[in-house]
């Protein structure tokens, strides 16, 4: 729990200040990416298969849009209280439009049913209100969905496998393309638990690693991978006779273009599936590129949008200062403390080299302070955030792997440390924006005498404040 006093906690924090000791940045790398130490859980040890997979430098600590979607899937107990408005285009719009309060009006399969309710859903999120009537629709309805984290779109595309599965067919009959292997592993977590009570209806991962031997045939309904091995199993080695598919899924499409070789991979996975199979395609953002690459993979679709909220900072205060140094950017944030009072605080560093260092300052001075950076393993990540949501530590210094999806509601300061900048060093507004923005957390009125986030920007002097109003 956040504390109403900054100097209450100073005893907390002088104890906890040694900890910051043991965060160490470790350069390692193994030759495929991936951190040297590892976790004893299977996700962790599990490599991703993103074929242009790149290393980041210290220099740039960058976003990795597989590597955030899965943390926020981690760190994510509950569905998030979406208030944008969701916005249905259907291809036929004389066709009644339904939707659903309550998972008894789907008339789903008792152990179905019964698998939903085992997992905490009470009634439908906002987007499964819509989706679930389309999904299970006869016959069979395409989808292109805009759905983010924590919506309850994992379960809905799961519910509608489930229950077009017919159980007496010993081959599969649904596949589910996501971008890596731990994504993957999320998606197959959901069918076990949703399917406890169903099991007739069985599930293989499709990933590299997972050894077939040649000539068999998939006797598992359900499969779960990554473009490259899927299309493998349809095409090269013939586990899977893709013209008996009934529904294929395409999970985190924003995610999956932005990995070379995964979008033309899904696309010939697609073109081998029959005209009557079921499409649908789910990413939480809808740029030029992903409706590009939506519209080849899905003919004749419904389409589910959200209606973004107007964007606006009325409730943020916002200030900036003028820093000519590191150590008098440090000594402005040193002044903002003995300011004002400060429940629990983020702040964004461009680089890891800074953000360690930054975290070792603050932890000299009393501070509790967790660090999170992209060198680190996601779930290494996510028990950091997990124990800062808990207020084990203050202060987060991060890099810009924490810049999208994290809700922290005891979170009263936001400080960009390093203004956020993209490759050619021009303002990133949007980064901007979702590092500081009303929709980063659900936050609560009235701690202390503000209303929302303050805003500090330690500005370089030779960058123009502007661009970011």
């Amino acid at each position: 729990m956040a504390t109403d006093s900054w100097a209450q906690a100073v005893d907390e924090q002088e104890a906890a200040a040694e900890s910051i000791g043991n965060l160490q940045i470790k350069e390692k790398r193994e030759e495929n990416g991936t951190t040297s130490n590892a976790t004893d859980s299977s996700s962790a040890a599990a490599k991703s298969e993103a074929d242009g997979d790149s290393k980041t430098t210290d220099d740039d600590d960058k976003e990795d849009k597989a590597a955030q979607s899965l943390l926020n899937k981690l760190i994510r107990n509950n569905l998030v209280n979406n208030t944008n408005q969701v916005e249905v285009l259907q291809k036929d719009p004389n066709s009644p439009l339904y939707s659903v309060k309550s998972f008894e009006e789907l008339r789903l399969k008792p152990q179905l049913l019964q698998g939903v309710y085992g997992m905490g859903f009470n009634r439908p999120s906002k987007i499964q209100e819509t989706a679930l009537p389309m999904m299970l629709a006869e016959p069979p309805q395409n989808l292109i969905a805009q759905s983010q984290s924590g919506t309850g779109k994992t379960a809905a595309f799961v519910l509608a496998m489930l229950s077009h599965v017919d159980p007496n067919n010993k081959y599969p009959q649904c596949l589910c393309v996501s971008p890596t292997y731990e994504l993957a592993l999320q998606t197959g977590k959901v069918i076990e638990q949703m399917g406890k009570h169903y099991p007739e209806v069985r599930l293989v991962y499709a990933i590299r690693g997972n050894k077939l031997q040649r000539g068999m045939k998939l006797q598992e309904q359900i499969v779960i991978g990554t473009p490259g091995t899927m299309l493998d199993w349809c095409a090269k080695f013939k586990f899977i006779d893709p013209k008996k598919i009934k529904v294929f899924v395409l999970d985190e499409a924003d995610v999956m273009i932005a990995t070379q070789g995964h979008q033309d991979q899904s696309i010939r996975i697609q073109r081998m599936l029959p005209k009557n199979c079921q499409m649908l395609l789910f990413s939480a953002t809808f740029e030029e590129t992903v409706w590009n690459f939506a519209q080849r993979i899905v003919p004749d679709p419904n389409i589910i949008k959200l209606k973004r909220e107007e964007e606006t900072l009325d409730t943020i205060k916002q200030y900036y200062v003028l820093c000519n140094s590191r150590e008098e950017k440090f000594q402005a944030l040193c002044n903002v403390y003995g300011a004002i009072t400060i429940a629990q605080a983020m702040i964004f560093c461009h680089t890891r080299k800074t953000a360690g260092w930054l975290a070792g300052e603050l932890s000299r001075e009393g501070h509790q302070v967790a660090l999170l950076s992209g060198e680190m393993q996601v779930e290494q990540r996510a028990a950091v955030i997990d124990r800062f949501r808990d207020g084990k530590e203050k202060v987060l210094v991060t890099t810009n792997v924490c810049a999208r999806g994290i809700d922290v509601e005891q979170v009263s300061v936001v400080i960009n440390f390093d203004l956020p900048v993209d490759k050619d060093g021009n303002p990133d507004n949007e980064t901007y924006l979702h590092r500081i923005g009303p929709h980063r957390s659900i936050w609560q009125k009235g701690t202390g005498h503000q209303h929302g986030r303050q805003q500090d920007e330690h500005e370089h002097p030779q960058q123009d404040p502007g661009a970011f109003q």
